[in-house]
Formats: structure tokens, C-alpha cells, sequence
């Protein structure tokens, strides 16, 4: 009896772990040939049939950049019986050859192993670059509507004493006139010209010119801003233009004697690695600041320039002798690899009035 038993019990775990799932793909790329640009996204299906004595599951399909695959067997696939992936490539701004895998990982044995590597199927072929629309030959090609800006972008190193002037370029491809009110968002961003009246008429090309005054900005180090132009265009009523400036503070007009009276800053660190850190936790560090000059030491502006690190200053003026404390919190995401930051502490000591920070973390 005890014999049976076991053979019985040896007979199931035989049983047990050859009865597994296994893909078998009828073909592992898809060729679609020589497809138009303009054309429209197109799609191929991959059909695969479980050749294994178990249900099979998708478990992740991951496309590579620039096409998708949401469309795929969602249920287990009995033995036997076939499942399919749908991929699909979006061919537009993307002329010439291409060659995208996906990713597909199941339920099989094999992929509870650590660093399995998974199924790849591949879709290609070649996109027939389209003829340039009217608006790609006038280079006109920012925004979406029949009257444009051809430039919405524009970036300034300045004094925060300085005022800028730039000039836009707007063109009307519509068949009827085009106003443009400019949105009175900020006062130191002002329109001060214009080549054309109230509208811009019908295949007409005009300019207008804004000012940006850093002095009424009142802001230092890294600053982004936009305006808008609100139009009859009934594509994309509003135009914006974005701003990315630099503002630095002018000590050019300082005395001899009010440098010798300046404040100056001493920093404990000009660097920091946070290390190892675990996935969604959040971990701080802080950074002495002391005024070891001859004036009262204003902490203009601290700023990260990556959204995973938030600092902050317990002080904007430091006293003679006085210590200000900079707190760098790093968040880690859900998402592992190296992040890595700057961090400007920017103040009015004329000698050092920008510092750069560098901070990093590893997250696991």
C-alpha cells in the first residue's frame, strides 16, 4: 500500500511539472510593406496557438517606442487553441525604413526565472515620406491652426536690470482676416509693435514685437513663462509664445567700497549622493549657508531643476555671521535607475552669486 501511495504521489508531480503552456508563434514579424505617411496608423496581427497542456497568459506585452499594442488576447488561451497580438504603427513624421520588437512574457515556466528573457516579434517596413504641406514649405510649422506663429519659443541670459525686445513672425493661411489680441497675463511682458492693423489679412506675413522687462519679472535664476494671443482662428483660437530666461543680477554698478561691504557666502557642501534608496520612500539632506561677509546675505532664489528633489531655505536674509539651512528632499518614484540634479542656491554676494549643486541617487 505504501508503494502504491508513493508511486501515486511521484505519478502527480510528474504530471505536475510537464503540464505547463507553451507560445508557438505562426509568424514572429510582421512586414507591412511600403505604407504611406500620411496615410493613417496601420495595424498587423500576430496569431500564436498554446502548443503546451496548460491555459497560457499573456502576462506583459511591451512594444518599443512608436507603436502600441493594446490589442491582444486578454483571457487564457487553452491548449490548443490560438490567441493574438495586434500592433500597431503610427507612420506619421516618420519616413523611411523601421524595425520595432515587442515584448511578450507568459505564464511559462521559464519566465520565473530571474532576468528571463522574453518572446520578441517584430513588425517592419519602409514609410513613404509625404509631400510637404504649405505650411512645412513657409516653415510655419508651430501649432495647429490656419493662422501661426513661426517661432513660439525663446530663451534670454539677461541682467535683472535689462529689457529685451523680440520679434515674431505671423503668418494668416486662412481664407478670411485673423485677429490677434494679445492676453494681458503678466506686465512685464507687453506687446510694443506691430507691422499690420487689428487683423492680419488672408496670405498675409506680419511681425510683432515683445518686450520682456526683467525688472518688473523680479525674479532670479531659471524662469519659464508664456503668453497667449487670443484669435478668431476656428482650428486654435490661442497662440502661445514660452519664455525661458535666465535672469542674473547686475553688480556691475556696485562701488569699490560697497564690493569691500558685500556679503559673501560660505557653503558646508557643493555636492551630495543620497546612495542606495529604496523605491517611493523619501530621503532628506541640508546644506549650511553662512554669511561670513560684511552686509545681510539675501538668498534670491533656490531651485531643482528635476522634480524629483524640492528644496527649500529656513531664511532669506542672513545676518552677518548668521548660518541659513538649505533642506534638499529627494522623492524617489516607483521607477528604478539613477536620478540625478542640479541645484541652484542663488544670492546677492557679488562674488559667488550662483552656486550649482550637484545631487544624485540610486534607486532600487
Amino acid at each position: 500500500m505504501k508503494k502504491l501511495t508513493l508511486f501515486l504521489t511521484m505519478l502527480v508531480a510528474f504530471c505536475m511539472v510537464n503540464a505547463q503552456p507553451e507560445i508557438k508563434f505562426d509568424s514572429q514579424t510582421y512586414d507591412f510593406g511600403k505604407i504611406k505617411e500620411e496615410g493613417g496608423k496601420v495595424t498587423g496581427r500576430f496569431e500564436f496557438t498554446n502548443v503546451g497542456n496548460q491555459d497560457l497568459i499573456l502576462v506583459n506585452v511591451k512594444p518599443g517606442c512608436g507603436c502600441t499594442a493594446a490589442n491582444y488576447s486578454k483571457e487564457p488561451v487553452a491548449p490548443g487553441q490560438k490567441g493574438f497580438i495586434e500592433a500597431t504603427y503610427n507612420p506619421y513624421n516618420r519616413p523611411g525604413a523601421f524595425n520595432k520588437n515587442i515584448r511578450v512574457t507568459t505564464n511559462e515556466p521559464r519566465f520565473e526565472q530571474e532576468n528571463a528573457a522574453p518572446h520578441m516579434i517584430f513588425i517592419k517596413g519602409e514609410v513613404l515620406k509625404r509631400p510637404p504641406t504649405v505650411f512645412e514649405k513657409a516653415q510655419y510649422t508651430n501649432g495647429n491652426g490656419m493662422a501661426r506663429i513661426k517661432t513660439g519659443n525663446v530663451s534670454h541670459n539677461m541682467m535683472n536690470t535689462e529689457v529685451v525686445r523680440d520679434t515674431f513672425k505671423v503668418r494668416n493661411f486662412w481664407t478670411k482676416p485673423v485677429t490677434f489680441t494679445l492676453d494681458a497675463k503678466h506686465d512685464y511682458i507687453t506687446e510694443v509693435g506691430r507691422n499690420f492693423g487689428g487683423a492680419l489679412q488672408p496670405g498675409q506675413e506680419g511681425h510683432i514685437i515683445l518686450q520682456y522687462d526683467a525688472a518688473k519679472r523680479n525674479a532670479f535664476g531659471q524662469v519659464r513663462d508664456f503668453v497667449t494671443f487670443t484669435t478668431n482662428d476656428s482650428l486654435e483660437s490661442r497662440k502661445a509664445i514660452h519664455y525661458a530666461v535666465n535672469i542674473k543680477e547686475d553688480f556691475s554698478k556696485l562701488t569699490e567700497k560697497q564690493l569691500k561691504m558685500a556679503p559673501a557666502v560660505q557653503y558646508s557642501a557643493v555636492s551630495h549622493h543620497f546612495g542606495d534608496v529604496q523605491k517611493n520612500t523619501q530621503n532628506t539632506t541640508t546644506i549650511s549657508v553662512k554669511n561670513i561677509g560684511r552686509s545681510p546675505l539675501a538668498i534670491r532664489s533656490v531651485n531643482a531643476n528635476s522634480g524629483y528633489f524640492k528644496v527649500t531655505s529656513d531664511m532669506k536674509e542672513v545676518p552677518v555671521n548668521g548660518t541659513a539651512t538649505v533642506t534638499i528632499t529627494f522623492k524617489a518614484s516607483n521607477r528604478a535607475g539613477r536620478q540625478k540634479a542640479t541645484v541652484d542656491i542663488i544670492t546677492n554676494d557679488p562674488a559667488n552669486p550662483v552656486q550649482v549643486v550637484d545631487v544624485d541617487a540610486n534607486v532600487l
